[in-house]
């Protein structure tokens, strides 16, 4: 398996709560304010979209790429980031 950041460590370890969405791995200030200006201003708002794709990897991150020009890597943290928080928590 692949190293994984401390960001990523993090988030999946505790409970969604309100985290904005520079919470979530591969999303940093620029990318979280292109999300906000969407609408998605809180991890959860991002968690809902990863669920309406039905966690599907290749549409997740075409939409994130669309939504907030985040390149493959930063979309892929994001994707893995929500997958493995998923199979955590719910």
């Amino acid at each position: 398996m692949s190293s994984t950041s401390q960001k990523h460590r993090d988030f999946v370890s505790e409970p969604m709560g309100d985290n904005l969405v520079t919470e979530l791995p591969g999303i940093g200030s620029v990318l979280g304010s292109k999300l906000s200006e969407a609408k998605f201003t809180k991890a959860y708002n991002v968690l809902g979209q990863f669920l309406v794709l039905d966690k599907n990897e290749e549409l997740f991150v075409g939409w994130l790429k669309e939504t907030c020009s985040a390149n493959s890597k930063q979309a892929g943290d994001c994707y893995t980031a929500l997958n493995a928080w998923c199979d955590e928590h719910l």
